[in-house]
């Protein structure tokens, strides 16, 4: 039997070395690989390139990885939550590859499927195709590197032609990434929200660590009901249920609020 489980976070990132390239799964602060996190920083790996989503908050998800000055680039589509992340682009001290969400996702998953690159009609017309994006600032607020020009084809599409810009595929070293079930096989279910880009980054990853909350034997998960399959996934690892899962921005209607203020018995 294929039995893909290590004995905890620390043992499965081990050998992720300076330097290396990590796809990392999570939407905000939804499906983040925290245990896998966490156990990198103590480890005191740097020099990271990494490909995801966003990059946590400050003190929360990939946001401790880059608090310590860690992460080299990021390569990401969103990175508003983030004040340092901020501070260390514009003062010269990260790389930031800004990518569509749509095209990030599918860079993911070409790069798992095989497929070298692809044309998308996703920035046309654009810095994302033209060129000039900054990637990193000099410290004296220059750009010390910008995006490249991209190829750019035409194609007929029902009749009608149109531009299409080359997009290439991602693949990284290693793949963190969070999962609610999983058996010794490798096979992972994802708890609704959480699935978001935590399968793209499995995919991508030549080497994929999943932690899970709750591991299974073979043949308990339903084979329907299985989000990714083990081929992807060469380590696995149990969390419990019990792991901590923040919540980003909390928020409440406006009836439930003014219920929530109004004193008793009025």
């Amino acid at each position: 039997m294929i039995d893909k489980t290590w004995g905890s976070a620390a043992e499965a990132v081990a050998d992720i070395p300076d330097g290396a390239s990590l796809a990392v799964g999570g939407f905000g602060l939804s499906g983040n690989p925290i245990a896998l996190i966490e156990a990198l920083l103590a480890q005191g790996t740097s020099d990271l390139s990494i490909v995801s989503n966003n990059c946590g908050v400050d003190d929360w998800g990939l946001g401790i990885l880059l608090n310590a000055k860690r992460i080299r680039k990021m390569t990401s589509s969103y990175v508003g939550e983030n004040k340092e992340f901020e501070r260390q682009f514009l003062s010269g001290e990260l790389e930031l590859e800004l990518t569509p969400q749509g095209t990030l996702a599918e860079k993911l998953r070409a790069g798992g499927s095989g497929i070298a690159a692809f044309y998308t009609q996703t920035g046309v017309g654009t810095q994302v195709a033209e060129g000039g994006l900054p990637r990193r600032y000099a410290a004296d607020g220059s750009i010390a590197v910008a995006s490249p020009v991209k190829d750019v084809r035409a194609f007929d599409v029902s009749g009608t032609p149109r531009d299409y810009v080359l997009e290439e595929a991602i693949v990284t070293d290693f793949a963190l990434v969070h999962a609610l079930k999983g058996d010794r096989h490798g096979n992972l279910v994802f708890n609704k929200a959480a699935r978001n880009f935590n399968p793209l980054a499995a995919m991508a990853g030549r080497v994929c660590i999943a932690q899970v909350e709750e591991l299974l034997e073979p043949g308990e998960l339903e084979a329907d009901s299985i989000h990714l399959p083990g081929i992807y996934v060469h380590r696995i690892v149990e969390v419990g249920s019990d792991i901590e899962k923040r919540i980003e921005r909390r928020t409440v209607s406006v009836a439930q609020a003014a219920a929530r203020e109004m004193p008793e018995g009025a």
